[in-house]
């Protein structure tokens, strides 16, 4: 079983990358919030990968960082979910806002999850709140220092700009640790300097 790959990026697309390890490549499925912070083809890249085997096939799939991996395998241990529906998922959503998703039962948000219906995101309530990894505690709700509405209204904003949900949230919520008391312009200011680094 592969756990792990170091290399360097040899080809690079959304939801499946290449990595060249000493001449071979390996072809790995990843969620976009990996995707996003990988570097440009031919930049050292390192994984921690979980091995799918399939009757047909021995599939790939990586990860930056172990929340991504733990909450891949938890989904995937779901009664109907299988690795491409539980990518989609960490695709959709940053995996600390699925835990809060998960941990409140917010099904309209797991619903907004591009091919995610009512009973997906039942069974992953039902099944997962009180089994998620360790790593993945959250801050409790009420920690929080920015309103929820001030987080949509950034997060709107600029995926009316034209980027992709999960690149906007890592902004948005570097933005709102960054300048806590800011208003929304300068908050989105701040976000889109995060978006340009």
């Amino acid at each position: 079983m592969i756990a792990h790959l170091q290399g360097r990026l040899f080809e690079k697309q959304p939801n499946r990358i290449v990595v060249d390890v000493n001449g071979v490549g390996y072809d790995v499925f990843v969620p976009l919030s990996t995707f996003y912070g990988l570097g440009d083809t031919g930049s050292e890249v390192r994984l921690r990968i979980h091995t799918h085997v399939r009757e047909d096939a021995l599939l790939l799939y990586g990860f930056a960082t172990r929340l991504e991996q733990d909450l891949f395998e938890r989904l995937i241990a779901i009664s109907g979910i299988g690795p491409k529906v539980a990518l989609s998922i960490l695709s959709g959503i940053e995996p600390p806002e699925l835990v809060r998703a998960i941990q409140t039962s917010d099904l309209a948000r797991l619903t907004a999850i591009p091919g995610v219906g009512k009973k997906t995101a039942e069974r992953v309530v039902l099944e997962l709140k009180d089994r998620l990894p360790h790593a993945a505690v959250a801050a409790p709700i009420g920690d929080e220092v920015p309103t929820a509405s001030a987080r949509d209204d950034l997060l709107s904003a600029l995926i009316n700009l034209g980027y992709h949900r999960p690149l906007a949230e890592n902004a948005v919520d570097a933005s709102l640790k960054k300048a806590p008391g800011g208003d929304f312009e300068q908050l989105l200011r701040q976000a889109l300097r995060e978006i340009a680094r």
